[in-house]
């Protein structure tokens, strides 16, 4: 399983706001192909985020993603909640964070991945930092990252060629 934290991963960290409040965030379209490559390739997703939007439901949705722990403050305990539920060892997930909020997930997971800009503790504790930005196609490297490590990336690729 891969975990992504939400904003600065899978977005570029802005919070766009409405005059009615509603929050916007903007996805990127490579990043959620990547996902759903990696999930046909036999590996979930998840989500960790500290904040709670609707439109990550929505994401989620369209990305078939179903373990997604929002409001979540503490990370660390959110990501132990998915090893409980999913009885998963934690050498078994990738988490993609970007900020000192994600170092104890970082810390404790199987393979931790960051983005350029994240602070340099975080990028000191990563096994993999990504050339793209976040927002910008880094989740989609980590993804295929993951399918060329375990031998699937050229079946997924094989897919295309027709």
């Amino acid at each position: 399983m891969i975990v992504f934290d939400i904003d600065g991963v899978l977005t570029d960290g802005s919070l766009f706001y409405g005059d009615d409040g509603q929050e916007y965030k903007a996805f990127n379209s490579r990043d959620g192909h990547g996902i759903r490559m990696l999930a046909a390739a036999g590996v979930e997703a998840g989500i960790i985020t500290g904040r709670t939007s609707q439109v990550v439901l929505h994401r989620a949705r369209n990305l078939g993603i179903q373990h997604i722990f929002q409001g979540a403050h503490d990370k660390l305990d959110a990501f132990e909640a998915l090893l409980r539920n999913q009885a998963l060892a934690p050498e078994n997930i990738a988490y993609m964070g970007d900020d000192i909020v994600d170092l104890p997930v970082l810390r404790r997971c199987g393979l931790a991945v960051t983005v350029p800009d994240a602070p340099d503790e975080v990028k000191a504790c990563c096994h993999m930092i990504t050339r793209a930005a976040a927002g910008r196609g880094a989740a989609r490297e980590a993804c295929e990252a993951i399918m060329r490590a375990q031998g699937t990336w050229a079946a997924q690729l094989a897919l295309y060629d027709r």
